[in-house]
């Protein structure tokens, strides 16, 4: 990659969490899809309202969205480490993986914070919702999954913003002749 790119590392650490987002934004995509043929294969099966029988369908259906999911997570997790590790001041590099963790929390609670606003926005006047307890068969898992796939979309956009406007932290390039120089200093001393 570094031949094709130019980039020392191969993909710049921005570049790299683009390329996660964008994965993770297809993995939701599909999510919504593959929970959209599960509910056709309990419907062909005359299985909708009989919520703990087992549908006749793979496990291996899931593979495309969770292993899409793993591989998002690993370009952003390790771009933002990079990220976070180039462009921090050496003396704020664990004050900013901390902080990378607290806002990977944060998240999860906004996860949840979205789950509650789904089940109390999407209740019908028959008390059913897009997430039901009792009968996901029922319910309309694939609208939750392509609202998430929305949000990353517009995620996606506010981090190609920030991108365009983010200024690197400038680095000092040592020649190798100043690098000679003070090894030979350190040599006489």
């Amino acid at each position: 990659m570094k031949r094709f790119t130019g980039v020392e590392r191969g993909v710049s650490f921005l570049t790299r969490m683009g390329i996660g987002f964008t994965i993770s934004i297809l993995a939701s995509l599909i999510a919504g899809f593959m929970e959209r043929k599960r509910k056709n294969v309990a419907f062909a099966h005359g299985l909708t309202d009989k919520p703990h029988d087992t549908i006749p369908m793979t496990v291996f259906w899931l593979v495309p969205q969770y292993s899409l999911h793993g591989v998002a997570e690993a370009f952003m997790a390790v771009g933002h480490l990079e990220f976070l590790y180039d462009q921090a001041p050496e003396s704020m590099r664990s004050t900013a993986a901390a902080l990378f963790w607290m806002a990977i929390a944060g998240g999860n609670y906004m996860s949840t914070l979205l789950v509650t606003m789904v089940h109390k926005f999407s209740q019908g006047a028959d008390g059913s919702n897009w997430l039901p307890d009792d009968n996901l068969n029922k319910g309309r898992l694939e609208y939750f999954y392509w609202i998430i796939t929305l949000l990353q979309v517009l995620n996606l956009v506010y981090y190609l913003l920030c991108v365009k406007f983010y200024t690197f932290k400038p680095l000092e390039i040592v020649h190798k002749d100043q690098q000679d120089h003070e090894l030979k200093l350190v040599t006489h001393v």
